[in-house]
């Protein structure tokens, strides 16, 4: 198993009481060219998302060592089935939220507004689009 990826990889993150009101939310935003390139910004500066995910969004960021983690890696953003398994809903709790046993923490209203969370959403879904990683 590669990097960014742990033995549940597949299972939601999200408490089973709230996955399906989770799932129900959808991302008000549109990928547009504008919408898109904000998310990048936020993904690479203000949410500094780049530290645990890289720049790739493989989920191992540049400055940190494999093994000085605890819990599950970041997820891998470029892994096609976990893109398809999870919702946009799921992975906006998340942001609110943070994730339980792992290193993510709650961004929003913390860090991001909700509009920006859901912008680096936008940006999160392009790394599964295609093999090839997003423009730097």
């Amino acid at each position: 198993m590669g990097l960014g990826a742990d033995d549940a990889v597949l299972k939601p993150r999200v408490p089973a009481d709230q996955i399906e009101q989770a799932k129900s939310w959808r991302n008000p935003l549109s990928p547009t060219q504008e919408s898109l390139e904000r998310g990048k910004q936020l993904f690479q500066g203000k949410a500094f998302c780049i530290t645990c995910h890289g720049h790739d969004g493989k989920g191992l960021g540049a400055d940190i060592e494999p093994g000085t983690l605890k819990g599950p890696l970041p997820r891998n953003f470029t892994d096609r089935d976990w893109q398809a398994a999870r919702t946009d809903g799921e992975l906006f709790w998340i942001l609110k939220n943070g994730s339980n046993g792992t290193a993510m923490a709650p961004f929003v209203p913390l860090i991001l507004t909700e509009e920006e969370a859901w912008q680096v959403l936008l940006y999160v879904r392009s790394f599964g689009q295609s093999r090839n990683t997003p423009a730097e």
